[in-house]
């Protein structure tokens, strides 16, 4: 019985080695496609100036932009850095993914086209008597 247990054992320890090289070996060969890179996991302190202080040693940096919410002006957590090559993009990617920018760790992924908006829907038509559509479900108030 002990036989089979450190069979098994040594079998999974094979194993785990094999997957974690494999996924290891996938994740540093993946190229990038363009300059821009995701970053999340940002503070809620974190501005455009830090930002560019984090990410200019990788090379020529074009642009850092800390996403903020209109209402509040304040960062909504994540932002996006652009430079002017890819190779300075991946230079970057590999020193500050799962780094940390005020306290908090960054994830840096490959930025993804920004997907179409659907159509703004038209503010409800008055109706004759004068009344707008309430478009809420449940109680208000």
């Amino acid at each position: 019985m002990m036989a089979f247990f450190s069979g098994a054992q040594r079998f999974l320890r094979q194993s785990s080695i094999v997957v974690a090289s494999h996924f290891t070996s996938t994740r540093f060969t993946s190229t990038l496609t363009s300059p821009k890179l995701f970053i999340s996991g940002l503070s809620r302190l974190t501005t455009d100036e830090k930002l560019t202080e984090a990410f200019s040693p990788f090379g020529q940096l074009l642009q850092a932009k800390v996403i903020t919410d209109r209402a509040s002006g304040r960062s909504k957590g994540f932002g996006f850095v652009t430079y002017a090559t890819i190779e300075d993009a991946e230079k970057a990617r590999a020193g500050m993914n799962a780094k940390f920018i005020d306290g908090w760790v960054i994830f840096v992924d490959p930025a993804k086209p920004r997907e179409p908006r659907p159509p703004q829907q038209p503010e409800s038509q008055p109706s004759g008597a004068g009344f707008t559509v309430n478009k809420t479900i449940g109680w208000c108030g």
